[in-house]
């Protein structure tokens, strides 16, 4: 059992923002977000940082009930940042009800994170084909049973359901199932944000009114 105050106290012993970490200058900023964030996705690419694509995607279903995960981000356009999964998944069920979501990056190596938050589309069949036929194999076959959160009798089911996705795609390479979902978020807000050792956090903000609207920009407190 653990002592009173155990957990607590090694917490805090644990170091944060140890560095060396980024520097950022937010006056010498562009005016628009797009090419900060691909400047930064870069740094942290050269830097090594692992899985610097892996970002947090939280939706929230209809009552406003909130949920987060881990996916990686599958491309970045003038329209927006693009993540795909399937449309039945939780997170797809939520984004059919209410879609709208935010994002987050965090490369803790440099002290940075990057925040968005604004509106989703499901992409068209088109674009969601040309996703899914795009995977890697073993990405195909998890895809196509599309069973993501429903229960599970044993582990077992996840091993034969798997050979025969892989079986029916060996068959048939050009496969995509009906409930595959690709999906771009357009961000009305995005927040650049840089730690300082001493706690004196960079945080800039570009907000717009809606996805047509040029962006503005602001200093927050940290």
């Amino acid at each position: 059992m653990t002592e009173q105050g155990g957990i607590r106290d090694m917490l805090r012993g644990l170091r944060v923002f140890a560095g060396p970490i980024g520097e950022f200058d937010p006056a010498k900023a562009p005016q628009d977000p797009v090419g900060l964030f691909v400047e930064w996705l870069g740094e942290a690419i050269e830097a090594g940082v692992h899985e610097p694509h892996a970002m947090t995607v939280a939706t929230a279903d209809a009552d406003g009930t909130p949920s987060a995960r881990i996916l990686i981000l599958k491309d970045l356009t003038p329209q927006g940042w693009w993540f795909a999964t399937t449309t039945t998944s939780l997170k797809g069920l939520e984004l059919a009800v209410n879609p709208q979501a935010a994002l987050l990056f965090f490369w803790g190596p440099q002290g940075r994170q990057v925040r968005l938050r604004g509106p989703v589309e499901l992409a068209g069949p088109e674009e969601r084909a040309a996703d899914f036929t795009a995977r890697p194999l073993e990405g195909r076959v998890a895809g196509l049973h599309g069973r993501q959160s429903q229960p599970l009798d044993s582990l077992e089911s996840i091993h034969s359901t798997a050979e025969e996705s892989r079986a029916r795609l060996e068959a048939e390479p050009d496969l995509v199932p009906d409930n595959w979902g690709l999906y771009r978020l357009a961000p009305t807000e995005i927040e650049f944000w840089q730690a300082d050792p001493d706690r004196r956090h960079t945080r800039l903000r570009y907000r717009r009114e809606d996805t047509a609207a040029p962006w503005g920009r602001e200093l927050l407190w940290p």
